[in-house]
């Protein structure tokens, strides 16, 4: 069947505004160029015309000039177009890739609130409080396992006011402990005899006598 009708021929891709403007912008190059060129032309045919005389030579220079200055026209008014067209699809791009982007954004956030609500549904605001509820009972009760430990065992009962007696009881033997009489009794007490004692005795004579009882003997 190909054979017969032969194929078809493929379509050309949509036009993109990005091309466009590419293709705009070198055109508008090239008319620079062209502009340019003419510009030196004319200082060449206006430094021929001020080197002349006034007659027909000079009026030929000035009829090439006049040609070249009518051509730069043109083509400075092509280049004002094109600029104009590019500056036209720069601004619709810009506007097409703005609404894509906004496009863009607002299915990101559609995607972001469809997983809230679901992240959302699993969580149950009954269920938090019943936990806190339960967290709050646990630690009542572990509290209460405290205090049980912390209980003392086979302590007797001890009346308060006997307590009290005890206390100021306690009060006055510490009275007492403080008392400082006893120093008053060690300063009265005899002084301790001063010097090396010596073995030397009298009798009742008056008469040295040695540790025997002896009369001691004079050193001659």
């Amino acid at each position: 069947m190909n054979r017969i009708f032969g194929r078809g021929k493929p379509k050309a891709p949509p036009p993109n505004l990005s091309d466009c403007i590419g293709n705009v912008d070198a055109r508008t190059e090239s008319i620079d160029k062209k502009i340019a060129r003419l510009d030196a032309e004319l200082m060449k045919y206006k430094d021929q015309m001020k080197k002349m005389r006034d007659g027909p030579s000079k009026n030929m220079v000035k009829q090439k000039a006049m040609r070249v200055l009518k051509q730069k026209r043109m083509y400075e008014g092509q280049r004002d177009q094109l600029a104009q067209q590019s500056f036209n699809m720069e601004q619709a791009n810009y506007t097409i890739q703005s609404l894509k982007d906004t496009k863009t954004t607002v299915e990101a956030m559609k995607i972001g609130a469809k997983e809230m609500k679901k992240a959302y549904k699993d969580v149950k605001l009954d269920q938090i409080e019943d936990l806190q509820d339960q967290l709050e009972d646990m630690m009542e009760d572990a509290n209460e396992v405290q205090e049980a430990l912390s209980r003392s065992y086979g302590t007797p009962e001890i009346d308060e006011d006997d307590l009290e007696a005890e206390l100021d009881a306690l009060g006055d033997e510490l009275l007492l402990d403080d008392d400082s009489s006893y120093l008053d009794e060690a300063s009265a007490a005899p002084s301790i005899p001063e010097g090396i004692p010596s073995d030397s005795k009298t009798n009742k004579d008056g008469v040295l006598v040695d540790e025997f009882g002896l009369p001691q003997i004079p050193a001659t």
